[in-house]
């Protein structure tokens, strides 16, 4: 049992769309990601994904509207449900997902899907 200090954790990489896991439990992982951009509208079939924003501003595009989550401010995004994650500038977020999540969900094809993630 260690405690994590997510500062900390986000100081340790600088690159986009890459999310580092920092904790699991119940074959759950919890993950830091930095996010800039625009990413690729993606759904998953199996899981949900909780989506914590620590430092900026993110929005989460859905093909009907838009919702915008602030530092302190989190969405959960249920299974099936297509979404495209948007930053316009930097984002430090918190992920909580079932560890079988793919980032891109069904977009294997994408240059941003990661199929192995760096603990941290």
């Amino acid at each position: 049992m260690q405690k994590v200090n997510l500062s900390q954790k986000l100081s340790l990489f600088t690159d986009h769309w890459n999310p580092r896991i920092v904790g699991e439990l119940n074959g759950q992982h919890v993950k830091l990601a930095k996010l800039k951009g625009e990413f690729v509208w993606h759904h998953h079939e199996l899981e949900d994904e909780l989506f914590l924003v620590l430092e900026g501003t993110l929005k989460m595009e859905f093909r009907d509207k838009t919702v915008v989550l602030q530092e302190g401010e989190f969405l959960v995004v249920p299974r099936g449900v297509e979404h495209r994650p948007v930053a316009e500038e930097e984002v430090s977020i918190l992920l909580f997902e079932p560890a079988s999540t793919l980032n891109t969900g069904n977009q294997t094809d994408s240059n941003r899907t990661r199929t192995t993630l760096e603990h941290l």
